[in-house]
């Protein structure tokens, strides 16, 4: 990093520091993560240039990754009985999400068919983009419609849980915190698996390098313990700055449409994922928010620490997430077609 992103990234932490304080004061759920993305988006709208570099967020992700997996005892996989018929609702919902959002970008918007299904896919925001990228359709509209989905949903999900009292009542208990050898240990390994599951094209390949490792040695007892809440909070503070930093250097009048388009979308996908999570918390007997967090088209990495921030299950959670992300990777090329691409 050069000077000028060392200073960018530093008044981006500064701002996302401040929006996590003042969120803790308000009272806010999963403060950590709603007030550095509101802060950093209104900075980042406002005319700041704001950005994360690719290093802190890798590194974001492999800790966030090795915390998921920390929660994972042999007890979860008695209780992944239950699991088969929430993860067949994963795709029943991807299609019912995919192709109600795009209805509603075609008809409201007059989003044409191929901007509207990468605008209105569920999830996935850097394969989306690049698909985009490679597509005749408004790169823009998609860029931006994805992200005020990922800042609305990271915003509504943990406010949702704590207004309607959705939190199950038998939280999980988090083992005590690991030591530093093994810690570390830990992000040299994780690190590396996560850059050969790149290397493979895995879908939040360095997120699931540490969900990986992490399961790897806690289910087999080799490991005892969780990240520590000293390199855990400012991990949420950084990820919740990130979000935010998809805005900089952009105004309000050049995204008018697009952020509106964006929210409407959000609210309706918002709606029906919420009702799919109700149908499956209550046939596959799932907890009301842990369904709610694995069912919400947010990215990967954020609902993950959603989970763990509100002790939903993290295992279920960062399951049918990245399964989603499976799902998406085969279905998108499949229904925009061979005519949408660039010639």
């Amino acid at each position: 990093m050069n000077f000028p992103e060392l200073r960018q990234f530093f008044v981006t932490l500064l701002i996302g520091t401040a929006g996590a304080l003042i969120a803790m004061a308000i009272g806010f759920p999963a403060p950590y993560l709603i007030g550095p993305a509101l802060a950093v988006t209104f900075a980042g709208l406002a005319g700041l240039r704001l950005g994360v570099p690719l290093l802190v967020r890798n590194a974001c992700f492999v800790i966030i990754g090795i915390s998921m997996g920390s929660t994972v005892t042999p007890e979860i996989f008695v209780a992944a009985r239950t699991w088969p018929l929430s993860f067949v609702m994963v795709f029943v919902a991807i299609v019912i999400l995919l192709f109600s959002a795009a209805w509603v970008l075609q008809r409201l918007f007059r989003y044409d068919r191929t901007t509207a299904l990468l605008a209105a896919s569920p999830g996935h925001l850097g394969y989306v983009l690049s698909l985009a990228a490679e597509m005749r359709c408004d790169l823009r509209a998609v860029s931006i419609s994805q992200s005020v989905r990922v800042l609305a949903l990271t915003i509504s999900v943990p406010l949702i849980v704590e207004f309607f009292d959705l939190a199950d009542t038998d939280v999980i208990v988090l083992p005590d915190a690991m030591s530093m050898p093994i810690l570390v240990v830990m992000l040299i390994v994780s690190a590396g698996f996560g850059l050969l599951f790149q290397r493979w094209k895995f879908p939040a390949a360095l997120l699931l390098g540490g969900v990986f490792v992490s399961i790897s040695t806690h289910i087999t007892g080799s490991v005892s313990g969780t990240v520590p809440n000293w390199l855990l909070i400012p991990i949420y503070v950084l990820l919740g700055s990130l979000i935010g930093s998809r805005f900089s250097g952009l105004s309000f009048a050049d995204l008018r449409l697009a952020i509106v388009s964006g929210l409407v979308v959000t609210v309706v996908v918002m709606a029906l994922a919420g009702g799919i999570a109700v149908i499956v918390s209550y046939f596959a007997n799932v907890p009301l928010d842990a369904a709610l967090i694995a069912f919400s088209p947010g990215g990967l990495e954020t609902m993950a620490a959603m989970a763990v921030m509100l002790h939903a299950d993290p295992t279920y959670v960062g399951a049918h997430h990245v399964l989603r992300l499976m799902f998406l990777s085969v279905l998108m090329p499949l229904v925009i077609g061979r005519d949408a691409r660039l010639k």
